[in-house]
């Protein structure tokens, strides 16, 4: 269900949130392993996302998938959402991004572009997000900071998405962002989830020292050998 948006006036409109989940890495920096499919607790961080988004109300939720597509599509069949492969993920993340807001559309009041290796973000980080994001003054896009660190997911308007949407296939998030940073909105925070997330193997111990939660591997190893 979209989220009630209240004006001035006293008026109510509901305000659609899509979002795009980003999962066609090749976890090079990881000896080639699908961040998507490590374990915390026992679920894959992917499963994790899909209901964290699920639990906030998002309307519309487009996976993307790419490298272990075989692996990852599974594992998401069982959430409503669309699934968009890349055919093409070695052309990079920025690739990945425009499937991703090209399959969801322009029909949305804002859209979260979500990573699927920040273990701990969860519905209540995902909730302050979209309050601020309602909350804002002025600007499109929506930017969790953390002492002077940028964060993830961001939120965008729905005007951003269909400007991005109007360029070329050249354009994407990113790119946007970078050349537009009057349209940016930070959103303070000491809320360290928003600025966690894990790219190689180190950073897996150092989340397991710092945050006392397993990341478990080898399942994921498991999976990979099976597939070859």
């Amino acid at each position: 269900m979209a989220s009630v948006l209240t004006q001035g006036d006293g008026l109510h409109f509901r305000v659609r949130i899509g979002a795009v989940l980003l999962a066609a890495g090749q976890g090079s920096r990881m000896g080639n392993q699908p961040k998507a499919l490590l374990r915390l607790q026992g679920v894959p961080l992917i499963n994790r996302h899909l209901i964290a988004l699920s639990d906030v109300g998002v309307d519309e939720v487009v996976v993307v998938t790419g490298f272990y597509h075989d692996q990852i599509e599974p594992m998401v069949q069982s959430f409503p959402v669309q699934v968009a492969r890349n055919q093409n993920p070695g052309a990079g993340q920025p690739s990945s991004v425009r499937l991703g807001i090209e399959t969801l559309g322009d029909k949305f009041d804002a859209v979260i572009m979500m990573l699927c290796d920040q273990p701990l973000v969860n519905a209540n980080d995902i909730t302050a997000l979209i309050a601020a994001f309602k909350q804002r003054k002025r600007g499109e896009i929506l930017i969790p900071m953390v002492k002077n660190q940028r964060g993830n997911p961001i939120v965008m308007s729905g005007k951003a998405i269909s400007d991005i949407l109007s360029h070329s296939q050249n354009m994407h998030c990113r790119k946007y962002i970078d050349e537009h940073p009057e349209l940016i909105v930070t959103f303070q925070t000491d809320n360290e989830h928003f600025v966690t997330d894990v790219d190689t193997l180190e950073d897996i111990k150092a989340f397991e020292q710092k945050w006392g939660f397993k990341l478990d591997l080898r399942d994921v190893l498991r999976a990979s050998i099976g597939a070859l």
